[in-house]
């Protein structure tokens, strides 16, 4: 393991340049996730546990559809934990909406203390390490993360109106219709799905890549930054991980990620493995590069890496959801689309 720095009296122990392994254990107690129908016509649509009939969810606007997401996905994690929301100490929450109205919408009806987070499709990752920072740290011992996101409102967001009918390159992804909460917690028990042993928070990357129609791209730098300093930090090589998992990479962010390792002498091709290509059949469903979105690691990891994890398939998985950090305004400006990404090392539960 890289090199550890711990002052006396804190709680984690930093480990590198930007790790670090939480100071008590934090285990996901357990999950939810909630999707869309095309979601559940997808490779993983047995898995998830719940799948609406239209993409409205019941609503009259694509927002209040993702706000919706949110709150089922909540609800059905508080569910299968036995918890009321009141037990929760802190709610790290976020989506891809301006300010992030999917979840301050979807979860204010919990009462529960909210952390409003930003990251884009990085968003699972970044909620999960703070959240282990604060179950670590002795400030909770239950909190609750949750992100989502939506095809038809991240279309209305940060390209066209779906009634515009614009054509998508081939390099394009398709946005998840989808949301998945995870509960946290210090308690040990034998329901407890997985361990969350260390945490690599990502920089912000920038190869000045400005078409928003090629995420996977614009992340992959972000991607590849990450992914090498876990290694380094951690004094790991890639075969320590049954899996190194990327958020929504999609089949052209694939590409340019291993390319990129291998330029610094890192080849994880064989433990390789991409949500936004998991969570749809690219030979059947029409999503071009594959799937993006918040939604796309988070009911990813729900659905699929977290089940992998519990039959003992998997011991150890890094999984790294990653995100294109772009606005209306930053994109209408000519500016850059910078990437980032975090990561969470993932343990399956001795016993």
């Amino acid at each position: 393991m890289g090199q550890q720095n711990k002052k006396a009296g804190t709680g984690d122990v930093s480990v590198g340049s930007q790790s670090f392994v939480p100071a008590r254990s934090v285990y996901i107690r357990t999950s939810a996730c909630v999707a869309g129908t095309k979601e559940g016509e997808g490779p993983l649509g047995d898995r998830i546990d719940m799948v609406g009939k239209d993409d409205l969810f019941g609503c009259k606007t694509w927002e209040e559809a993702e706000s919706t997401l949110q709150k089922e996905a909540v609800t059905l994690a508080l569910g299968k934990a036995g918890m009321k929301a009141e037990e929760i100490r802190y709610l790290f929450a976020g989506d891809l909406l301006g300010q992030s109205t999917a979840s301050s919408f979807g979860t204010a009806s919990f009462g529960i203390p909210h952390m409003g987070v930003y990251g884009a499709c990085s968003t699972c990752g970044e909620t999960l390490g703070l959240g282990t920072m604060a179950v670590s740290g002795g400030m909770a011992e239950d909190v609750i993360c949750v992100t989502s996101s939506h095809f038809a409102s991240a279309e209305k967001e940060f390209r066209y109106p779906l009634a515009y009918g614009n054509q998508r390159p081939p390099s394009a992804t398709w946005t998840v219709t989808g949301s998945a909460a995870f509960i946290l917690t210090s308690e040990v028990s034998k329901r407890n799905r997985a361990k969350i042993t260390g945490v690599t928070n990502g920089k912000i990357v920038d190869y000045g890549i400005k078409d928003s129609l090629n995420m996977g791209a614009c992340m992959a730098p972000a991607a590849c930054d990450l992914i090498a300093a876990n290694l380094q930090d951690f004094g790991r090589k890639p075969e320590d991980y049954d899996k190194i998992i990327t958020g929504d990479l999609g089949l052209v962010g694939q590409r340019a990620l291993l390319d990129l390792l291998k330029e610094k002498n890192i080849d994880i091709e064989a433990q390789h493995m991409d949500c936004g290509i998991e969570i749809y059949d690219s030979n059947v469903q029409d999503v071009g590069s594959g799937g993006s979105g918040c939604g796309c690691s988070a009911v990813t990891l729900s659905a699929y890496i977290l089940k992998m994890l519990e039959d003992g398939t998997w011991k150890r998985v890094l999984f790294v959801p990653t995100g294109a950090l772009l606005s209306k305004t930053s994109f209408n400006e000519g500016m850059t689309v910078p990437g980032v990404a975090h990561g969470v090392v993932l343990e399956a539960i001795a016993g």
